[in-house]
């Protein structure tokens, strides 16, 4: 088989990591891909939201499966695009990337269906959701409706935060046109956890738990970020908590998509809080997690393509997702200033001592070759995740790998799995 991933950044490294496991496969292609992408495939200079050129691409290149990893092409169609062009794809259809495309959708979804989750209200209007600001009961959740890059979610204690909070979104526009609408939400205490999961439009199959940590700063301080680290499995996620999200969180969402004419095959992301009064989805996203894929992907024993190729088929109910007996961390190698501005250009060393391990890996996700080196070139720069026999023992191989490489302006957060001393 010759696979086509769209996407540049750390998740799409380790679907690719993952995809060239596969007995499947023999030909790689990235678009627009990264430098340690390169590595294992061919990368070519096409953006991800360049879908004509996507589809000539894959016809050209006998393309036999696309797989999407970021949500931009996903929620602007380009599943829609591939398959009317006659090409295999793995990623839902626009209609269907919705349930992450739109926070103001899925909420009212999940209201509509019974789908447990925090108290909320959808607002177009600036002055209406000051109104009702006047009346609610801090603290609040304000979240941009459309796609912020994991940024457009403001947690506001004070009623002057929720007013600056609105005012930056919808009048400001600090996250461009998906400030449009907004949802304030009741604010939840709890664990979060993530679970990821496959789905073939009517059968699901969760994959292991994992855990983000969303702050840019240690004691989760400072703006939010795409993700500065992660760890799985959760030891927050009991046997009863997942059989309750099984029945009443996961095959509901299934079910619910369906029935509203959105069949989900795909990815489903799902971001749960547990609260005291029991597991409630923070948010969903229609793809694979960044960093979660990290830790849950090199933690998976099958075959990612024929899973993949179940979901398409509409015969995932034959598949039994299987994972190591063991745990992963991640932990994110950022630039100074990420998430507001940093410098990029900066030569990395130590990348070698990754080469021939089978516990540690470096997943580039802002990187690019510049004078025949590998040099930073996004925020979030490298994940370095590491397998161990428990949680504690795979992150202190994370840290541990975490030195093997740097570059000018480097910073991490030094407290990534802190939680789970506390399990």
């Amino acid at each position: 088989m010759k696979v086509l991933i769209v996407g540049s950044g750390g998740r799409e490294h380790a679907i690719a990591a993952s995809v060239a496991k596969s007995r499947k496969v023999e030909q790689i292609y990235c678009a627009p891909g990264n430098a340690g992408i390169s590595q294992i495939a061919q990368c070519v200079p096409i953006g991800a939201m360049e879908f004509d050129r996507l589809a000539s691409f894959a016809r050209e290149k006998a393309i036999d499966l696309v797989v999407i990893g970021m949500d931009d092409p996903l929620v602007g169609g380009l599943t829609d695009v591939l398959e009317a062009a006659g090409i295999r794809v793995f990623g839902p259809r626009r209609n269907a990337a919705i349930l992450e495309g739109s926070k103001a959708f899925s909420k009212d979804l999940m209201k509509k269906y019974h789908i447990p989750t925090a108290a909320y209200e959808n607002f177009s209007s600036p002055g209406e959701a000051l109104a009702y600001l006047e009346t609610a009961r801090m603290p609040v959740v304000v979240k941009a409706d459309g796609l912020a890059l994991g940024k457009g979610v403001l947690i506001c204690n004070t009623l002057q935060e929720a007013r600056d909070a609105v005012i930056t979104i919808m009048e400001k526009k600090q996250f461009g046109d998906a400030g449009n609408r907004i949802v304030i939400e009741e604010f939840m205490t709890g664990r979060e956890v993530s679970v990821l999961s496959f789905v073939d439009g009517k059968t699901i199959r969760t994959m292991t738990s994992a855990q983000d940590h969303k702050r840019a700063g240690d004691g989760d301080t400072g703006l939010n970020t795409g993700g500065m680290g992660t760890f799985s499995p959760s030891p927050f996620y009991t046997q009863e908590i997942d059989a309750f999200c099984q029945k009443h969180i996961y095959q509901a969402t299934v079910d619910a998509m369906a029935a509203e004419g959105r069949p989900f095959q795909g990815i489903i992301f799902f971001g749960l809080m547990l609260t005291e009064s029991g597991p409630k989805v923070l948010e969903y996203n229609a793809r694979f997690g960044d960093p979660e894929a990290q830790v849950v992907l090199p933690r998976m024993k099958n075959d990612l393509v024929e899973v993949m190729e179940a979901c398409i088929d509409g015969r995932l109910d034959q598949i039994t997702l299987d994972f190591e007996e063991n745990a992963a961390v991640c932990v994110v190698l950022a630039s100074g200033g990420y998430p507001v501005s940093y410098e990029k250009g900066f030569a990395i060393s130590g990348l070698d001592a990754f080469d021939g391990r089978k516990d540690c890996f470096c997943f580039h996700a802002g990187t690019a070759w510049k004078d025949g080196e590998i040099v930073t070139n996004g925020g979030r720069v490298l994940g370095i995740s590491a397998l161990g026999k428990d949680l504690k023992e795979a992150r202190a191989k994370a840290y541990e790998a975490a030195q093997w490489v740097s570059f000018q302006n480097q910073y991490m957060r030094h407290d990534i799995g802190r939680a789970i001393d506390e399990a």
